[in-house]
């Protein structure tokens, strides 16, 4: 039997950069690696059914996009024992933006917010006290992702009303608009990537959603250490290896969890598309696959 020491589910077309640098790490590293594409499926499957080839991780970057001839792999991982990144049930409930914020209101500090139930189970809005959220507030679908669906600046319930319609099955998040002070020339607004216990604060641009890493000069001069505590206690809380967050700082000094998790994370390289995550970074999270790669190797004494 074949023992890959890493598999990798993909099926976005803008993931091959990543999966070219993972693959020559697996090999620098002497370990075996396991593209897996549509096309890949159907062998590969009857490799695993027949035990003629099994793997000790298993990294899941294509069942999120609804395509359901992933699932029996996804399913075959799961049964399979094997140690799974991102593992999908856990992802589901983090697509979920009224359950994570269930489970993150109360341990890290979030905008003032209301759920909504869905239009198709209430078609009426419940008393809602909008006032609480100030005079601007975002309106959030549950489970979109990628900006899809969410209405920012909103300022009346005519556009809650008309957001709800738009995505009916959907519960909606109505979440205080956070303002944060500029630190030099730039917008106290943060994304932090957490890749496998490692922390990554960048500089978050909303507007051109560019990534610019915080420098540790930058984080000692502003005090931005609470950025890293936060990201590994939304990391315990959420059990995803792989993610972002949106951190904002304040007027009055808070760090505000802005937008609880982002997965799956977009890992374009910014040498190729100027939105994309900054190369050291992604290099930095594949040295970490790797390294847990090794790491298991080790352990079942498969040297």
């Amino acid at each position: 039997m074949t023992r890959f020491d890493l598999c990798l589910a993909w099926n976005w077309e803008y993931d091959s950069d990543l999966v070219a640098l993972l693959a020559s790490a697996c090999q620098a590293s002497r370990l075996s690696f396991l593209s897996i594409r549509p096309d890949d499926l159907e062998r590969v499957l009857q490799s695993l059914g027949h035990g003629e080839a099994s793997c000790r991780i298993f990294w899941d970057r294509a069942s999120d996009s609804d395509d359901d001839r992933f699932l029996p792999l996804v399913q075959w991982a799961r049964d399979g024992a094997a140690r799974r990144i991102n593992a999908h049930e856990v992802c589901s409930r983090a697509w979920d933006k009224t359950i994570m914020h269930q489970l993150l209101a109360g341990i890290v500090q979030t905008p003032t917010t209301h759920i909504v139930p869905t239009y198709s189970e209430q078609t009426e809005l419940p008393p809602l006290g909008l006032s609480a959220l100030g005079s601007r507030f975002s309106v959030k679908p549950a489970r979109r992702g990628g900006g899809e669906g969410v209405v920012v600046g909103a300022t009346s319930l005519d556009q809650v009303r008309a957001a709800r319609e738009e995505y009916p099955d959907d519960r909606y998040l109505l979440q205080a608009h956070v303002e944060p002070p500029h630190l030099g020339s730039r917008r106290a607004w943060f994304r932090i990537i957490h890749a496998l216990g490692r922390v990554f604060p960048c500089w978050w641009d909303a507007h051109t959603h560019v990534y610019i890493p915080v420098t540790a000069a930058e984080e000692t001069r502003y005090d931005l250490a609470p950025l890293r505590a936060l990201a590994m206690v939304i990391a315990e809380r959420c059990q995803l290896d792989v993610f972002s967050t949106e951190i904002a700082l304040t007027a009055d000094g808070s760090f505000v969890v802005v937008d609880y998790v982002n997965d799956p994370l977009d890992l374009r390289l910014q040498s190729v598309c100027a939105d994309g995550v900054p190369d050291a970074i992604v290099v930095a999270l594949i040295e970490r696959v790797v390294w847990l790669a090794s790491r298991m190797r080790h352990e079942t004494g498969d040297l």
